[in-house]
């Protein structure tokens, strides 16, 4: 590999010498043309992770970024890729992934009369979801474009930002070599709000602690787990969490948040306080009218988000660092001795079981995987109308081991399943991914698999086949909204399209085919898509 001297460096040469000293050597993307200037002589100490689509591509960087813990690069095509990404980008701006998402652009000669696929708003067009969009008004303001871009990304809350770059700037002249800088990734909560609440946290008889995707985001999890213990408190995790911050198989851990405010609500009664940490207050879904709190129960949030701590409707808030605030909060909070042991999660159901002539019910689908899931393994979930029965039989036990979409859309799980086990062997460790996906789910963005086989990544892509979007019934009952059409999925056959794409492939009907297969693929070091017939049973929502 050759460095071109300072004197004779392009625009192109300054970037990926920037790139490489940020440690952003993986591109995730799809070429287009208007990109092909960018990606020329790409660079041997460089990866490029090509995605059959551009949604693919985004939630790949997602998920990568995610198990890294650091940024990722992403590169799209003008206008129509980036449209394209819109979904994922969502996603990410909803998880705080910080990522670099860029767009080729036509040349600058051309701009002025709109030439074919010239993107004519570039910068509006990734509005609201990035936390700033950009084009360089000359070429050689392009590297220093991706420094900016990069500190604005990983400076919290992080997120993604967006740089549109003219496909013929990269071969203009650099004015010299980008300036790499380094910027905080973390900043403080005010310490004297941070004694107030602990001495509200101290003083209270009966709170309640909720962790959200913050904390396993901010890698506090040792934090979160000590401060629990020490207060001795329920702990709750956030409703539809993206990220799971506390071992859910802990003696104090009382299962997610409800999705509704009534339900909330009736949670929180009988608590004094309510202390969330790492989240919003409340994430909720179906409206279900109530109070945001009980009568006698006051709540303090603390958030690495000023936007999240604007919008809560109830208590007070504080904005900082959420691993900061914890380790903290342990050496300032004085709890009174001998507080009594919360009820602990109701694990002693018996798994609901099929009569022999039906389908397998999703109890003991999660209830199987949580027999063969070694200790290490990641899941990534996307299968909507089963999230209560992951929880119970599939539980969540030691950090950044559980990611699901941070939007709500469909179609993240499985490329982010591909972008974790990429983001886990970048960082050499190479862990296991098992990924519920929904049968309609899957649809969305099956391409992705065909990555994960190039890659020959270690993931057990678990379809659970009810032939329905079954969480769309049970809102269609909440809502009153009788004959919506379009909610049944008949005739995929999903192990074929699998295959078709370069994984291994199983339909299995039993506890035990499913059991064999997962150990199976779990051996093959190659993904797996194992289709498994479930009945379509109605989720609770509130």
């Amino acid at each position: 590999m050759t460095t071109a001297t300072p004197a004779s460096q392009t625009v192109h040469d300054a970037t990926y010498d920037l790139l490489r000293k940020l440690g952003l050597t993986t591109v995730f993307g799809n070429p287009g043309s208007t990109e092909q200037t960018f990606l020329q002589d790409f660079p041997d100490d460089f990866t490029y992770v090509l995605a059959l689509q551009e949604a693919s591509a985004l939630a790949m960087a997602d998920g990568f970024a995610q198990a890294t813990g650091k940024a990722a690069l992403v590169n799209l095509h003008t206008a129509a890729g980036t449209g394209n990404a819109m979904g994922s980008l969502v996603a990410a701006f909803r998880a705080n992934t910080p990522l670099i998402v860029t767009a080729g652009q036509q040349t600058r000669e051309m701009s002025l009369c709109d030439p074919y696929l010239n993107n004519r708003d570039a910068t509006t067009m990734p509005h609201p979801w990035v936390k700033w969009s950009f084009e360089p008004g000359r070429a050689q303001d392009v590297p220093a474009a991706f420094m900016q871009a990069y500190a604005i990304a990983t400076q919290p809350p992080m997120g993604p930002v967006f740089l549109s770059i003219p496909l013929d700037d990269w071969h203009q002249p650099a004015l010299g070599p980008a300036v790499v800088r380094s910027v905080s990734h973390r900043v403080g909560p005010d310490p004297e709000r941070l004694r107030c609440f602990a001495d509200r946290i101290s003083r209270a008889t009966n709170p309640l602690l909720m962790l959200g995707p913050e904390v396993d985001r901010a890698d506090g999890w040792a934090a979160g787990v000590a401060f629990a213990e020490k207060l001795g408190a329920p702990v709750r995790g956030s409703a539809l969490a993206d990220r799971t911050s506390f071992p859910e198989d802990h003696r104090l851990y009382a299962g997610s948040m409800p999705m509704t405010i009534a339900e909330c609500n009736q949670v929180m009664k009988g608590h004094d306080l309510v202390v969330v940490i790492g989240a919003q207050v409340f994430r909720y879904y179906p409206y279900i009218a109530g109070e945001y709190l009980p009568e006698g129960t006051e709540l303090l949030q603390i958030t690495a988000s000023p936007h999240l701590a604007s919008v809560a409707p109830v208590g007070d808030s504080a904005v900082g660092d959420v691993r900061i605030a914890l380790e903290c909060l342990l050496e300032m909070v004085d709890p009174p001795p001998g507080r009594a042991a919360p009820a602990p999660f109701n694990r002693d159901r018996a798994v609901k079981a099929s009569a022999p002539s039906e389908l397998l019910t999703a109890d003991e689908v999660y209830a199987t995987l949580g027999a063969v899931r070694p200790d290490d393994a990641v899941v990534v979930m996307e299968s909507t109308s089963t999230m209560a029965e992951m929880q119970q039989w599939l539980p969540t036990t030691r950090t950044a081991s559980h990611f699901s979409t941070g939007s709500g859309g469909i179609g993240w799980g499985v490329p982010g399943a591909v972008g974790v086990a990429l983001g886990n062997r970048a960082r050499g460790a190479e862990r296991p991914v098992i990924a519920t996906i929904g049968d309609g789910s899957f649809q969305y963005s099956i391409q992705a698999i065909w990555t994960a086989a190039q890659h020959k990544l270690p993931i057990v892509f678990v379809v659970l086949r009810n032939g329905a979007y079954v969480v769309l019934k049970s809102f269609a009952l909440l809502e009153n909204t009788p004959r919506v059409p379009g909610l049944d999925l008949p005739g995929l056959d999903i192990a074929a399209l699998a295959t078709g794409f370069g994984c291994r492939a199983a339909n299995v009907e039993s506890t035990e085919e499913l059991a064999a297969e997962v150990e199976a693929a779990l051996r093959a070091g190659a993904p797996t898509v194992i289709v498994v017939r479930t009945q379509a049973e109605l989720p609770h929502l509130g």
